[in-house]
């Protein structure tokens, strides 16, 4: 078992020096310090040239850029697809609730506009590439409309033990409409973001004919 473990960690040691060998920094230092060579050869270094050849090593690595590591690739598709496997679920969840007749036809429509904006195909395609979009209606779905509508069940009970106060009917309808209006906001972007794309595609064109 020790040598196992000793044999992975010779591996992973020589894996580390590999890669420093083949890092900037000492591709830079390297070439640092052959230019401390070459003074040697020419008679500058004297007997000082271990510490110039070392100390422009040195500095060679110093001044090496950082190696990058490139990010792990994103594609937004995916989260739009988790997204609509989110929005299933509340339908079914909404499908379960009891709500008042207006509140019913809020939600009907509000979840109506939200299918349509994330049905496979060109709308959702706009909707992928504008990322305030795509947070607005996943903040929408996961969280604000869910909550609207267990506040409201749960405030419904506390006004049947003890009645009064504002109807918890009306603040649920209210929220819906701004939920409805901030979805036609949603949408009224998207549109723009279409509009601003064929506009620049026509400026393309024009600025190419005229080429």
């Amino acid at each position: 078992m020790a040598t196992s473990r000793g044999g992975r960690g010779g591996g992973g040691v020589a894996a580390r020096v590999l890669g420093y060998l083949e890092s900037r920094k000492n591709l830079t230092g390297s070439a640092c310090g052959v230019v401390g060579l070459g003074l040697t050869l020419a008679g500058v270094a004297g007997g000082y040239w271990p510490v110039v050849v070392a100390g422009l090593y040195g500095a060679g690595a110093l001044i090496a850029p950082p190696e990058r590591v490139a990010p792990p690739p994103f594609d937004p598709s995916e989260e739009l697809d988790v997204l609509r496997g989110d929005f299933a679920r509340l339908r079914e969840y909404l499908a379960e609730v009891e709500l008042p007749e207006a509140a019913g036809s809020r939600r009907a429509g509000l979840l109506e506009l939200y299918g349509a904006l994330l049905e496979p195909g060109w709308v959702a395609e706009v909707l992928v590439t504008e990322p305030e979009a795509v947070h607005a209606l996943s903040r929408a779905i996961r969280r604000d409309v869910p909550e609207c509508v267990d506040t409201y069940n749960r405030t419904r009970w506390w006004n049947r033990l003890t009645p009064g106060g504002e109807s918890p009917e009306r603040h649920l309808e209210r929220q819906l409409d701004l939920l409805f209006e901030e979805a036609e906001s949603v949408t009224a972007d998207l549109r723009e973001a279409e509009a601003r794309r064929q506009q620049t595609h026509t400026a393309y064109l024009e600025e190419r004919g005229r080429s």
